[in-house]
Order: C-alpha cells, then sequence, then structure tokens
C-alpha cells in the first residue's frame, strides 16, 4: 500500500507540473492577446474537457507532456494567394503544417496569430513553460534548504575501516577482513569513530568534504592530523595508502565510461568516514544552491546520449543500470514507491521530504532540458524568435525593408527528427525501467 502511495504522489506531483508549465505559456499568450483554442494535460485520447471562454482545458489519456495549441503560430509563406505546387515531401510538410496552424483563424483573429507578436513577447510565451517549472524548483529547494536541511558531511568520523580490500574499488567499513588485508590507514593511526578531525597538513577543515582532496592527493605521503576526542585534542599521523579508487566529479557522483562502468584512478585511501548531519542554510545561500543544481542536472542532460549506451545495455544485456543515470516516467514512479515503502529512508516525514525533493528535481530538470535550442523543444522556438529579431535588427541598420517573420517550418524536418529521437529514448527509458530498474537499495 506504501509503495502505491509513493506512485500516487509523484504521478499527481509530475502531472501539475505538467499542467503549471503549460499555464506558463497560456497566460501570457492570451495576456498578449494570441487566441488559444486548446489547453492540454496529456497527449493521446481525451479523457475529460470543458471549455471556458474561447479555450478547450482537458486531460489527455497519455501522461508524457502537455500542450497549448495558439492560432497561427506559423508564417504563410511568401505569395500565399497564389496557387504554389508543392513537390517535395518536406515542401508538402511545411505546407501542411501551416495550413493547420492558419486553418483555425477566424474574422477578427488577423492580428491575434502567434507569428504576428513582438520577439520579445514570443520568447516570453515561449519561456513561460519553463520557467514555471524553475520557480517550482526553486520553491522546493528554498523550503528544504531553509526549513529542513541541506545534508553536509561533517569531520567527524563516523566509521573508521579495520582493513583494506585491495582487489575493490569501491571500500566499507563493514567490509570482512582476512589476513592478507592490509590495516586501513585510519585503523593503523588509532582513529575511532567519534573522533572529530579538526586539521589535515595544518589546513582546517569545515566538512569532510574539505579532507577529501588531500587524503586523495597524499598516496603513500604522511599526513598529519589534529584530532578531537572527548573535548582532548591530539595529533596523530597516517598515511593514506594508493589504492584504486572511483572518480567523481565535483557534486560527489561517480564518473562512468561509455559501457556504464565507473571510472577509477589510483588515489589515497584513509579508511575513515564522516558523518552526514542536515544544515538549515540562510535564505542568500538559496541562489547559490539553485545555481549548483541548475549546473549539475545540466551536465546530466548533455551527457544523456552517452549514458543511453550503458541504459540498452542493461535493457538488453547483463549490464547493471546507473543510479545517476537516466531514468523515465515508470522509473520515476518505481523509485518514489521504493522511497515510500522501505524502511531505509527513515521516518514518514523523512520519506515525504524525499519525495518533495524527487519533485523538485524533476521540475529542474524540465526547465534545463526545454531550454535545448532545438524545435519542437521551447528553446526552439526561443532560438527561432530570436533568429528573426536578429535578423529585423540587421535589415533596419542596412535600411532595407522589414523581412517579416522567421520561417520556422524550414526546420520542422529537424523536428520531427528530433522528436522521433525523444521518443525512441522514452521507449527505450520505460523498457529498461521495467525490466531492469534502477534500485536505490541495491
Amino acid at each position: 500500500m506504501l509503495y502505491l502511495i509513493g506512485v500516487l504522489i509523484v504521478v499527481l506531483g509530475v502531472g501539475a507540473s505538467i499542467a503549471l508549465h503549460e499555464i506558463g505559456h497560456l497566460v501570457p499568450a492570451k495576456r498578449f492577446g494570441v487566441r488559444v483554442p486548446q489547453y492540454m494535460v496529456g497527449f493521446g485520447p481525451k479523457v475529460w474537457s470543458t471549455k471556458r471562454g474561447e479555450t478547450e482545458y482537458g486531460i489527455k489519456a497519455i501522461p508524457l507532456g502537455g500542450y497549448i495549441r495558439m492560432i497561427g503560430m506559423f508564417p504563410p509563406r511568401p505569395g500565399e494567394g497564389e496557387r504554389v505546387s508543392s513537390t517535395g515531401r518536406f515542401t508538402q510538410l511545411r505546407d501542411e503544417a501551416r495550413g493547420q496552424s492558419m486553418e483555425e483563424i477566424r474574422p477578427g483573429d488577423e492580428d491575434r496569430v502567434f507569428y504576428k507578436l513582438s520577439t520579445p513577447k514570443k520568447i516570453t510565451v515561449m519561456l513561460g513553460g519553463p520557467l514555471m517549472n524553475l520557480l517550482i524548483a526553486a520553491i522546493v529547494l528554498t523550503g528544504l534548504a531553509t526549513l529542513h536541511g541541506i545534508s553536509v558531511t561533517s569531520a567527524k568520523l563516523s566509521s573508521v575501516s579495520q582493513c583494506v580490500d585491495t582487489t575493490q574499488a569501491a571500500q566499507s567499513s563493514k567490509t570482512e577482513c582476512t589476513a592478507e588485508m592490509p590495516i586501513a590507514p585510519a585503523n593503523a593511526a588509532g582513529l575511532k569513530p567519534g573522533d572529530t578531525v579538526v586539521s589535515m597538513n595544518g589546513v582546517a577543515l569545515q566538512t569532510w568534504d574539505d579532507a577529501r582532496a588531500l587524503i586523495r592527493g597524499s598516496a603513500d605521503k604522511p599526513l598529519t592530523m589534529v584530532v578531537e576526542r572527548d573535548g582532548q585534542r591530539r595529533t596523530v599521523t597516517a598515511t593514506p595508502m594508493a589504492t584504486t579508487l572511483p572518480v567523481y566529479d565535483k557534486y560527489g557522483i561517480p564518473k562512468t565510461n561509455t559501457d556504464g562502468t565507473y571510472k577509477t584512478e589510483t588515489a589515497g585511501f584513509l579508511g575513515a568516514a564522516g558523518t552526514p548531519v542536515l544544515v538549515k542554510q540562510p535564505v542568500s545561500a538559496v541562489p547559490g544552491i539553485i545555481g549548483e543544481q541548475i549546473s549539475q542536472t545540466a551536465g546530466v542532460i548533455l551527457n544523456i546520449p552517452q549514458k543511453m549506451v550503458g541504459v540498452a545495455k542493461a535493457a538488453f544485456g547483463e549490464g547493471e543500470r546507473d543510479i545517476n543515470g537516466p531514468i523515465s516516467v515508470v522509473g520515476v514512479g518505481r523509485v518514489a514507491g521504493e522511497v515510500a515503502s522501505a524502511d531505509d529512508f527513515g521516518s514518514t516525514s523523512d520519506k515525504v521530504i524525499t519525495l518533495v525533493a524527487l519533485l523538485g528535481s524533476l521540475n529542474l530538470a524540465l526547465f534545463v532540458f526545454n531550454l535545448i535550442p532545438l524545435l519542437p523543444l521551447d528553446g526552439g522556438h526561443v532560438a527561432g524568435a530570436l533568429w528573426e529579431g536578429l535578423k529585423r535588427r540587421a535589415f533596419k541598420l542596412a535600411r532595407k525593408a522589414d523581412p517579416g517573420p522567421v520561417d520556422v517550418t524550414k526546420a520542422l524536418p529537424l523536428a520531427y527528427a528530433v522528436a522521433s529521437l525523444l521518443i525512441v529514448m522514452s521507449v527505450l527509458l520505460m523498457y529498461a525501467d521495467i525490466v531492469n530498474p534502477v534500485r536505490l537499495r541495491g
């Protein structure tokens, strides 16, 4: 039952995010006078709808997105009144798109079409959706950071490894030691759980993150540490062991190769871990946190083509799913169900916080993904509007006649290719999330 509740919470959250995204487009479009015949959440067969004023509002069966339909999205081509033959396949597609865009224009709608909006207004309409997702993510992140706190790893040791398993890249304090395994450097130096490492080689530590770079860079080199235990400070020396360890990015996420395996390097290993703690952040820290999350999300999205290789191998072979790789809405639902039903994720309030954070991350991903400057994404329409504004400005400076709206239909072949690729990726991800899903608990 808890599993289903978790799935339901995320399904409703994703649906609300999609609905608000489209409202982000709808409100400025109506504000600028564009007639919007339809506002829909979902695709496929219509489940429910109602008419309010000149707009039909509704829900469709497949909850994988949404749309608003504005009249006059594409401008008529020059010589619209003349009979022009369309012999090329792409030309026919462009003419069909123009026809569909213009067919709902009624007498009196001539100045209520999208293509006649100024460049700033077009950009405002198309950015309204992604900015709504950014607003949702910002509200979630602000609440989590200031009211709940951000998890940081303090310099107080939570565990100390007894030995080092040199056959494994990932080490754990729970490793069962054998006579062949060397003693972990932290254990050899006398460190114990509960100790607080105050400094390393004279560098004061605020968090355990400060220590990681010093440890990894000190392979087979003595590391002098000031340690506080029971209110008393003492100086100890440990020599991190040179061993094979995973390579992490600046956000602490393990880097992977194209085949899905983790990248490794030879670095120093101490055999101690800090203690995760929640630290409430001031409001002034929120913009930096949001900026860092956007940067991290953008990095993940840019690596999707590479990550999809690993997804395909996991779906059709023996490969393992990357916990930091892309997942579909099916995968998101499974993760939500796992969080809600497993005891590993703490109390009920902890689980709610995790699910809210998941929805915040999804909205941030929607914001960044929709900014990609390719049709049919919002970023593609923004790119078209910017090109139109630059072109008109250049013609004006050259004292030439206004060239008119940019013919965005010329980019439709690319838009169809991008849409087809997105569909293939979505189907592959959904299949992988069914046959070999990402599991948070291993």
